[in-house]
Formats: C-alpha cells, structure tokens, sequence
C-alpha cells in the first residue's frame, strides 16, 4: 500500500483496474461444492451420545471466541 503513493496516476488507475477485474472474476468462479459422502467421516470427536445442537452450538462459540481472540492480538 505504501508503493502506490510512488506510483504515477496511469500506473494507479491500472493497479485498480486489475484489482477489480481480479475481484470480478473471484466473485463469478462458483466454489465447488462438497458432497456429503466426501466429508462423511470426518467428525469423530463427536460422541454419539451428545446432543448435535448442542454440539454446533459449542463449536460455533468456540470459533468465534478464537477469532476475537486473534484479533485482539492483531489489533
């Protein structure tokens, strides 16, 4: 970010060109979607006898506390 201030306007306007273009492009390739018998398996820590909710509900909070806490850091 500090390079562009070094930049010529023709260079500027080029460097936001590509950067939308790139961001066009990103926003129109669909992500493949995963199928459900490739990802089956993959959960073991999950007990049989625990409540899948509740499950989601704790590892959702989990991420989240991650997260903020990661960006506590950075900030």
């Amino acid at each position: 970010m500090k390079q562009i201030d070094t930049m010529s306007l023709d260079e500027q306007l080029e460097l936001v060109a590509y950067v939308a273009q790139k961001a066009r492009q990103s926003q129109l390739t669909p992500k493949p979607r995963q199928k459900w018998r490739d990802i089956r398996g993959l959960l073991k820590e999950h007990a049989p006898s625990e409540d899948a909710q509740t499950w989601i509900s704790q590892t959702r909070r989990e991420g989240d506390e991650q997260r903020e806490s990661q960006l506590r850091r950075q900030g």
